[in-house]
């Protein structure tokens, strides 16, 4: 397998990681709101209104957006749920990317690694993170309106991009991956 067709298949692979979690996550979503917390964070979205400190406005806006798209008021908190399934769902997507970078650099040099070792790789992304996808407290945070699954979400991108980082650091125009973090 050569690397062209190793990175197809990380980005399908990572792609179908992702339409799994949304397909899961956005089939078991609360249809309403919680008794907690995720009751004022979906009134508080969509009305762009201030929560309780420290607050979650990027959280709020992605609720007021997505809370655009509901067919009458009784479809606001599914939507502002949707934010969390949505936002699970990528984090799957950065986890497995992030998964295959690290076993790669385990498993030894691009260069020499055998078409099974890169099978391996890839299985060991779609099995890790699937995995996590189903655990108990991240699929819990998945399907309501809560700033976790978008803070998981964040921290998976900043985790991945933080890998780019590293692997291109002594490239010339490597540090474009540290700018990004500091936007992130």
């Amino acid at each position: 397998m050569n690397q062209k067709t190793y990175r197809i298949w990380n980005l399908s692979i990572g792609w179908f990681c992702f339409v799994i979690a949304l397909f899961v996550f956005g089939s078991t979503v609360e249809p309403t709101a919680s008794f907690w917390d995720a009751g004022e964070y979906i009134a508080t979205s969509a009305k762009l209104q201030i929560g309780h400190p420290p607050g979650a406005p990027f959280f709020q806006m992605m609720g007021a957006f997505f809370s655009t798209f509901a067919s009458d008021a009784d479809q606001i908190a599914l939507m502002v749920n949707l934010v969390s399934g949505f936002s699970s769902a990528f984090t799957i997507l950065f986890m497995f990317w992030s998964i295959t970078i690290l076993v790669r650099k385990i498993a030894g040099h691009e260069e020499t690694l055998t078409t099974g070792s890169k099978i391996a790789v890839l299985g060991s992304g779609l099995v890790g993170s699937l995995a996590f996808a189903f655990t108990d407290s991240f699929w819990f945070s998945a399907v309501e309106a809560e700033v976790y699954a978008m803070a998981s979400f964040l921290m998976a991108v900043l985790f991945y991009v933080g890998l780019l980082w590293e692997r291109d650091m002594f490239k010339p125009r490597g540090n474009r991956w540290l700018i990004l973090i500091a936007f992130i």
